[in-house]
């Protein structure tokens, strides 16, 4: 099946469904025959921007930013404030130092700021890395980012 359906049916199933792993999730999808392996579902995950929260009756869910659950926003905002142990910058590059394995996490939250001065991002295990269009723009992007700390 095509790509944009499986991204739908993964959408759908994080909504319904507590799922905590890459395997728990390409195992649903092949019982719908969606003959998927654990790298596509890999890649569909940074392409759906999908990120870890806590779950109800599991440790962790997956869950989609862009879905509009002011909820879930809230939360990355919590983890933001939590995460992110320092936030330095120089010239138009700023480095977000968070705590281990948070890193993508912090990411996803900025990346759903949708900042303009923001021209590319780089998220690794326990930092992430913004490029902001201008020098002049960085004190503007470092202060919005400490608003949430």
């Amino acid at each position: 099946m095509h790509r944009n359906a499986r991204q739908q049916k993964i959408l759908e199933l994080i909504a319904s469904k507590e799922i905590d792993t890459q395997e728990e999730l390409c195992y649903e999808l092949n019982k719908l025959n969606f003959n998927v392996t654990q790298a596509t579902i890999s890649r569909d995950i940074k392409e759906l921007k999908l990120y870890k929260i806590s779950g109800t009756t599991k440790k962790y869910r997956y869950a989609c930013l862009v879905n509009g659950d002011e909820t879930i926003h809230g939360k990355m905002k919590t983890l933001f404030r939590e995460c992110v142990m320092s936030i330095k910058h120089a010239n138009n590059i700023i480095m977000i130092k968070t705590m281990r394995g948070n890193g993508a996490t912090v990411g996803a939250f900025v990346d759903s700021l949708q900042m303009d001065e923001i021209i590319g991002t780089i998220a690794g295990d326990d930092n992430f890395l913004i490029v902001v269009d201008s020098n002049e723009n960085t004190p503007t992007v470092v202060n919005k980012l400490k608003e949430y700390i």
